[in-house]
């Protein structure tokens, strides 16, 4: 970006929950990057382990090199603690963070410069690289080796779409969204135990999302980590929420992507029926999945801008 330009504030949003193990790490890596114009916001959501008195640590450190506002409360999850973090923040770009993980130098530059250079864009996602709980890497893409997504989908709106709605690939912090993004999706939804999916399929619905193929975070593997639960009750419930969502979202978007997401939503609907043994239900599930999807190649909606590259 031009040196002699003033850098807009990003607002580092961190909610925390019983990550005293990592969490000064994540805070660190804010620290650590150059990128000069920076806060940290940074909500300890009700944590039963040391964590908040990490942070209070950390705080007391570091506190005069970097804008830092810290809250301390019960437990309200993700979804209303991420909305509690964006209503507090001060920048026009938020870096949407996690305890556990943290960003790689970089990275802010690299995502404020293409939201500045790309007005028409709301928000826009990095790569990550994938550690284990002792920040030994385990991957150099979290999107290509942990997820298997084709990143070339990511070079079109209409790729980005199919991305978002077949191929979840989303892993860590790896968004800086624009603040008035929030005003037109309406944030996060509350009433959902995890509100990724359904927050980005609000910012896909209007073209709304840019990609840059670098990696600007590390994404930690490790036992605690909430999105990997084996737990068949979690499991089930995690995937009827998201067939819910999928469904909801249809009517945001013309076809073929309408038709995507119900297919979406039976082939979510098969993963139910399978942890809870009812065989013939994943039978009908899949072949309902198999028709739609070859319905979708049938209906073509209008041709979709590329996406250039920072």
């Amino acid at each position: 970006m031009d040196g002699g330009a003033p850098m807009p504030l990003v607002s580092v949003l961190v909610p925390a929950y019983n990550h005293e193990a990592f969490v000064e790490r994540c805070l660190d890596s804010v620290l650590e990057d150059p990128y000069p114009s920076k806060e940290i916001v940074i909500i300890d959501d009700g944590s039963t382990d040391g964590t908040g008195r990490r942070i209070a640590a950390w705080i007391s450190r570091h506190g005069n090199e970097v804008p830092v506002e810290y809250v301390r409360r019960g437990n309200k999850g993700i979804t209303a603690t991420l909305n509690e973090l964006a209503a507090r923040a001060r920048g026009d770009f938020l870096r949407l963070g996690a305890s556990d993980d943290y960003l790689l130098p970089g990275g802010l530059d690299a995502q404020v410069g293409y939201l500045l250079t790309h007005p028409g864009k709301w928000a826009v996602i990095g790569d990550s690289e994938v550690v284990d709980q002792h920040g030994h890497r385990l991957h150099d893409s979290g999107m290509r080796d942990l997820h298997h997504a084709d990143k070339a989908l990511y070079r079109t709106d209409d790729g980005i779409r199919r991305a978002v709605i077949t191929q979840w690939a989303i892993g860590g912090p790896v968004t800086l969204v624009r603040r008035r993004a929030l005003e037109t999706v309406a944030g996060w939804s509350e009433g959902l135990r995890f509100d990724d999916w359904d927050f980005f399929l609000r910012l896909a619905a209007h073209d709304a999302i840019g990609f840059i193929d670098c990696n600007v975070c590390a994404y930690r593997i490790h036992g605690t980590n909430v999105s990997r639960t084996r737990d068949a009750r979690t499991r089930i419930h995690n995937l009827i929420e998201a067939r819910d969502v999928a469904i909801r979202r249809m009517a945001m978007f013309d076809e073929p992507y309408r038709t995507l997401l119900l297919a979406q939503s039976h082939h979510l609907g098969a993963k139910v029926s399978f942890l809870q043994r009812r065989l013939w239900s994943v039978v009908m599930h899949m072949a309902v999945y198999g028709l739609l999807l070859l319905v979708a190649r049938t209906r073509r909606g209008p041709p979709h801008r590329v996406v250039t590259p920072a």
